[in-house]
């Protein structure tokens, strides 16, 4: 089945098993602006409910940047008609606003308003969320820099990979005189650590490729003519664990290492309990003991046998009735 997808501003084709490539940013200076918002809310949109799209790899459109960083002209329009309040009366502006965002006839009302600014805000955050809990894989191939909301939503993929070179990754919202806005004080902070992200952010200091690396903001540095085949080599192997662990892993990690332990616990014993009745978990759980029970030997303790698991996805036999190893001989499905 070909992925099928079209965009006015993001570029997209089929690399096949599922993964679909999306460029974005595709202008002059490789920003991220107004217009392009609402296309990149569908794309995540259009992922996450189509079971044809496995995984999405996010690269840039410009030779050298993943993405530039927000366009400014959209941020400062956008401030200038907010009025001076304290931080008590903005935060039930966005209160209101996510209210006013959930359905498309008050988005609409609200569209020629000062709270439009303050819903397409909260649409954003809610789709960079929906990311980090979708059980579609999202992987940024960050073929160059990446500063301000480049970075946050690289930060809300589930792998990061940048090309090699003399590239960098952070936020340089502070010597702009405001700070990150879709999620970058929040993600950066879980990837990296409080401190460490307050520091840079504290500095507007990007990451080099190296350091970045180093504290785990990003995930790997590939040369840069093998970025998207090594991108979606890796989208394509996380893919192929079971879509529900998939969904409830991600939602588990990022929902749970949010809230206290005790509720952090009852998140990832809700989600363990609704799989183990689940028809694939149930189907791998019995080949599993079959196995076993006709090797001598646990599954992922027989020689190959853990690799086979890592390779297709899940812990099968490593070689099926017909000799060829498992991961040749049944399809991946969603």
């Amino acid at each position: 089945m070909t992925l099928t997808w079209s965009s006015p501003r993001i570029r997209t084709s089929d690399l096949g098993d599922g993964v679909l490539l999306a460029r974005l940013a595709d202008n002059e200076h490789g920003i991220f602006g107004r217009d392009d918002a609402p296309e990149f809310i569908r794309l995540i949109e259009h992922a996450d409910r189509d079971p044809a799209v496995r995984a999405v790899i996010l690269t840039g459109s410009h030779p050298d940047r993943f993405i530039s960083h927000a366009d400014l002209r959209w941020l400062q329009e956008d401030g200038a008609v907010i009025p001076p309040v304290p931080v008590a009366v903005t935060a039930l502006v966005s209160r209101v606003a996510r209210l006013l965002g959930r359905w498309p006839l008050t988005r609409g009302m609200a569209r020629r308003t000062p709270m439009t600014g303050a819903i397409q805000l909260d649409h954003l955050h809610r789709t960079l969320l929906r990311m980090t809990t979708s059980s579609t894989i999202f992987v940024a191939a960050l073929n160059g820099s990446a500063l301000g909301l480049g970075a946050e939503l690289s930060w809300a993929c589930d792998l990061r990979l940048m090309a090699d070179g003399e590239h960098f990754i952070g936020h340089p919202e502070v010597l702009l005189g405001f700070l990150p806005g879709a999620g970058g004080t929040q993600r950066m902070s879980r990837l990296v650590g409080a401190h460490r992200s307050a520091l840079a952010i504290l500095e507007g200091r990007p990451l080099p490729a190296a350091e970045a690396l180093d504290i785990g903001a990003i995930d790997g540095i590939v040369p840069a003519d093998e970025l998207i085949d090594v991108a979606a080599d890796r989208a394509r192997n996380l893919a192929a664990r079971t879509t529900d662990a998939i969904g409830a892993i991600k939602r588990a990690v990022h929902l749970g290492s949010a809230m206290p332990i005790e509720d952090g616990l009852q998140l990832e014993r809700a989600e363990f309990l609704a799989l183990l009745p689940r028809p694939a978990a149930q189907e791998i759980m019995l080949r599993y003991l079959r196995d076993t029970e006709e090797n001598h030997e646990l599954t992922l303790y027989q020689p190959g046998g853990y690799d086979a698991a890592l390779d297709h996805g899940r812990a099968t036999p490593v070689a099926s009735e017909d000799g060829r190893h498992a991961s040749e001989t049944k399809k991946v499905t969603r």
